[in-house]
């Protein structure tokens, strides 16, 4: 089992920034592909971007531009930089971990709150 938790949600007025980051635990070496997701109020869970444990990312068309994605292999963490906030960003952002792909392992979800 691979435990993930996240941190560094919160409020932030449009225009602004926020750095999410998650850290891993357990069983470490079952997992190489690291992700994030959001969930807006309504709508189903989408994917953002991931990472692999060789530092290779991806991106979906709602997180190019304004979203990178990182990882630190050492302290098994990888962090979501998000810059020039929108209010249509507000949502739940989850990290998650796999082996091929970022959809085995979920952590708890931590709110991202963009308004004026």
């Amino acid at each position: 089992q691979v435990q993930l938790a996240e941190s560094g949600g919160g409020w932030v007025q449009p225009g602004g920034s926020l750095r999410l980051s998650c850290a891993a635990s357990g069983n470490i070496d079952s997992i190489n592909v690291m992700g994030w997701y959001r969930q807006a109020p309504g709508k189903q869970r989408e994917f953002l971007a991931s990472i692999t444990g060789e530092g290779t990312t991806y991106y979906k068309d709602a997180a190019k531009g304004r979203f990178t994605i990182s990882r630190n292999n050492a302290k098994n963490t990888i962090a979501l930089q998000m810059n020039n906030l929108k209010p249509e960003d507000t949502a739940v952002f989850y990290c998650s971990a796999g082996r091929f792909f970022p959809d085995r392992y979920w952590g708890q979800g931590i709110q991202v709150t963009v308004s004026s």
